[in-house]
């Protein structure tokens, strides 16, 4: 009698690949859509980029993080102070005049402002990596606070509480389509390395972890960077894709959609995080649709404004109380033939 084939262990690359070819195969689709349903889809990559990033932190170390928008926020604003034209920056902010003479193209600008977002991340991961418990997710809201109020008030470098326009608009639906592929990419790199398994060992179990020699703070450390990056790319692309800046942008609601996403796909797999995106973008759009109204009969009907959160909360209430870990759960795209992790 045959033995039974030893199962392969799955490989995220292959998940990563094949996530790919079906982002390439909507984006194809997308470019036969009318500008506005383009702009849709557009954005909805930009939202995969950032919620790849969550999951890196949060769906490897099983740690919730309320902050990561904050990242979103200052790669964003990094490069547009990088690549606004000097003459609008000497009228709307005050810079020193070296940056305010400086303007750089987008190419150069943004990872630029990824690398900064690292090192800030860097910076407060060191502290905040050493909590534990409901401490750690509450230090990462305390800093999304933080970094809200001092780009809300900061008029010399933000702008302030008025808009910060003039970002040159050179995010697409291929440069969207583009980056959410390479944050697959980085995200299933990522899982591959010894600091991945490790962290998700620590995920199942802090203390079986501490006692095989896993250094929680510095694993931790390490994904907490690694997201807040790819969650700051996310922030140079969505600045470059609407044009302007402005703080409320960066705050609770997307915090909120954002999370909503990696929850309800699932925060444990990479596909879940791609199909929380599908799922929340294309509830959004059909009732913010509703919500703008059509007309029947000659008479316009409209939602009031807020269903589109409401339904998002409803879903993810479903979702928590069906489904705890997601509609995908710990399950993985993979190629025929291929286990599970």
């Amino acid at each position: 009698m045959a033995e039974p084939s030893t199962p392969v262990a799955h490989n995220p690359l292959h998940t990563a690949l094949l996530l790919a070819l079906i982002l390439l195969v909507v984006a194809a689709i997308a470019g036969f859509f009318p500008p506005a349903l383009q702009r849709t889809v557009t954005q909805a990559m930009i939202m995969l980029v950032v919620v790849t990033g969550l999951y890196t932190f949060c769906g490897n170390s099983g740690v919730f993080s309320f902050g990561h928008i904050a990242f979103m926020a200052i790669g964003g604003y990094t490069s547009a102070i990088l690549t606004i034209l000097p003459g609008k920056k000497e009228v709307a902010l005050d810079l020193p005049v070296w940056l305010e003479q400086i303007q750089l193209p987008v190419s150069v600008a943004g990872p630029v402002a990824v690398l900064f977002a690292g090192l800030v991340a860097l910076l407060v991961g060191l502290v905040f990596m050493r909590l534990r418990g409901i401490a750690l997710p509450m230090a990462t809201f305390a800093m999304l606070v933080i970094v809200y109020v001092v780009a809300l008030n900061w008029q010399a470098v933000t702008g302030g509480r008025q808009a910060l326009v003039g970002l040159p608009r050179t995010t697409g639906l291929w440069t969207g389509f583009g980056f959410a592929a390479l944050g697959l990419f980085v995200a299933a790199l990522y899982d591959r390395t010894r600091h991945g398994l490790a962290l998700r060992c620590s995920r199942e179990s802090e203390v079986a972890a501490a006692a095989t020699g896993i250094d929680l703070e510095r694993e931790r450390l390490i994904a907490f960077v690694v997201s807040a990056m790819i969650v700051a790319a996310g922030g140079v692309l969505f600045a470059h894709f609407l044009g302007t800046m402005t703080a409320n942008t960066f705050y609770l609601d997307l915090t909120f959609v954002t999370l909503t996403m990696l929850v309800v796909g699932g925060m444990r797999s990479l596909t879940g995080a791609c199909a929380g995106v599908a799922l929340v973008s294309v509830v959004s759009e059909v009732f913010r649709s509703i919500e703008r109204g059509f007309s029947l009969g000659g008479t316009t009907i409209a939602a009031p404004p807020g269903l589109q959160e409401i339904v998002l909360a409803l879903i993810l209430l479903v979702i928590l109380l069906l489904r705890p870990h997601g509609l995908a759960g710990d399950w993985e795209l993979t190629l025929p033939g291929r286990s599970q992790r």
